[in-house]
């Protein structure tokens, strides 16, 4: 095999990997290799891999190269390599979460996500980076490592599923599995030109998942396509991926959220939201536009909701030793200190109501559109020396990717071809599948 042709599996899609060892133009063998090849040759590897499993890698896609030489290829993405965030639980391999605070935890198994995608045939590359305990979405943690930014490299790379998106946008895997919490598989996904999926808070399993605010963890795939996205959800709760075939826009219906979303856009974001819409509209859909201002007090809820249940989690073992955190990722951890909770249940109570609100102003579109980051990849020097910078950067960074998580949505970032520059389009409560096809056509409108 020519070198060039296999640097270019490299750069293909998972999908397209998975056609290719079906056909038997790729074995599972030369693949992974070629990855860990690539990943233990490259200057930013330990920016990006925490940890690389070259023993279990090589393993699962000798396994993988059996069964394609035998035709009992598990799924179509059997036999291909991805990452994962180092908050999935796998057996004999450390997962810290990106924290000190875990330093030497290794779990007897793998996580429930993990089991169901190696029962697919998926090779695990290793475990990525992360912002601290997954409460950032800026992907910066100077208490292990920060991973670069495919478009800027004195620029953090979004997080917290930061890793995850580096290695991937790098060429160091076909895909990342992270998760969302507030944002975090569509950040680095936005900032680094990927497709990210927020899935629907308990659609799947955090078994063996390092929890941050379990009512809204979730967890969803980084990867090059539509198809991906929707191959790899399947592979993650065991199921069948979504029909995308014949896809298209015409006489789909999409609302443009004025409320939030569209205040103190940045230049670039606001060009590529508008140019993007445009490309969408000459596709066929329909455009309105939409306001839902009870999304105001939604985001406000946002401090006491978050803060509380990841405080409640981890105080313990946070106060136990809370000069081991980074400093900004400690202070955000205990504000949630200051609610009481009478304060988290109505909450709560607020944010349900709110919800069904949302949900009938929304009934009769396919999908909402926001831009998903509201500015581009901010400086790392000077998020690590100025405070106010940063909360200022990381609560603007995540503000529209929270709406989704706020509502209980599921939602899919687009790249649009501007460069760290993603458009959103969010669907009701447990419609990945029609939002990953009106998201395949509308990726197909952006190229």
């Amino acid at each position: 095999m020519r070198g060039d042709a296999v640097e270019k599996w490299l750069w293909m899609s998972a999908a397209d990997l998975g056609r290719a060892i079906g056909r038997g133009e790729i074995d599972p063998i030369a693949l992974t290799q070629t990855f860990l090849t690539a990943i233990d040759g490259h200057p930013l590897r330990d920016r990006i891999y925490a940890r690389v499993t070259h023993d279990r890698a090589r393993a699962e896609a000798k396994a993988a190269s059996a069964r394609a030489r035998s035709g009992q290829r598990l799924s179509l993405l059997d036999g291909v390599p991805i990452s994962w965030k180092d908050l999935f639980d796998s057996a004999g391999t450390g997962t810290e979460a990106g924290s000190m605070l875990l330093q030497g935890r290794v779990p007897e198994r793998d996580a429930e996500v993990l089991a169901n995608a190696t029962a697919a045939g998926l090779v695990c590359l290793g475990k990525t980076h992360m912002s601290e305990l997954a409460f950032s979405g800026l992907g910066l943690n100077p208490s292990t490592a920060t991973p670069p930014c495919v478009n800027d490299p004195s620029a953090v790379p979004g997080g917290s599923s930061s890793g995850a998106g580096a290695s991937v946008a790098f060429g160091l895997a076909a895909a990342g599995i992270g998760s969302d919490t507030g944002g975090s598989v569509r950040i680095p996904a936005a900032w680094n030109d990927l497709v990210g999926l927020k899935t629907t808070a308990e659609r799947v399993p955090l078994d063996g998942v390092v929890p941050l605010a379990p009512r809204f963890d979730t967890v969803g795939p980084l990867c090059r396509t539509v198809e991906d996205a929707a191959l790899l959800l399947a592979a993650l709760e065991g199921g069948r991926p979504a029909d995308l075939a014949g896809a298209n826009l015409h006489g789909r219906r999409f609302a443009i959220l004025d409320s939030v979303a569209q205040d103190d856009l940045r230049a670039a974001p606001s060009a590529a939201f508008d140019s993007a819409v445009q490309r969408l509209e000459a596709a066929g859909a329909q455009i309105s536009r939409l306001r839902f201002d009870d999304l105001h007090e939604a985001m406000a809820l946002t401090s006491c909701l978050y803060t509380v249940e990841a405080y409640g989690l981890w105080r313990d073992v946070i106060e136990a030793n809370p000069d081991a955190m980074y400093r900004e990722i400690l202070e955000r951890f205990q504000l949630g200190k200051g609610f009481s909770g009478p304060d988290y249940v109505a909450a709560w109570a607020k944010l349900e109501t709110i919800r069904g609100a949302y949900d009938a102003a929304v009934a009769g579109f396919d999908a909402v559109l926001v831009p998903t980051a509201a500015i581009l990849p901010p400086n790392l020097e000077r998020l690590n020396s100025d405070h106010d910078y940063y909360v200022a950067e990381n609560l603007i960074a995540l503000r529209n990717t929270r709406i989704a998580n706020l509502m209980g949505l599921c939602a899919l970032t687009l790249p649009t071809g501007t460069a760290s520059c993603g458009l959103t389009l969010m669907g009701a409560p447990h419609m990945e599948e029609q939002l990953l096809r009106v998201g395949a056509a509308a990726a197909q409108a952006l190229a």
